[in-house]
């Protein structure tokens, strides 16, 4: 036999879960020290430039 659920509450629970697992991203986006987000804009800025740098053709420049 199958278990009798409540929808309302199943509802909750679930809304409850995707509150929790949004908060735990955002803690993990916003809850970080000056030092790694800087660390983490200098990584960015460094791959771009190295990309940047290894282009074949100028995009800018278009025939």
């Amino acid at each position: 036999m199958t278990e009798i659920v409540n929808l309302q509450r199943a509802r909750k629970e679930r809304a409850r879960r995707e509150r929790e697992a949004q908060a735990d991203a955002n803690r993990r986006r916003f809850g970080r020290t000056k030092a790694e987000k800087a660390s983490d804009r200098d990584t960015a800025s460094r791959t771009t430039r190295t990309l940047d740098g290894k282009r074949l053709d100028d995009p800018a420049k278009k025939d």
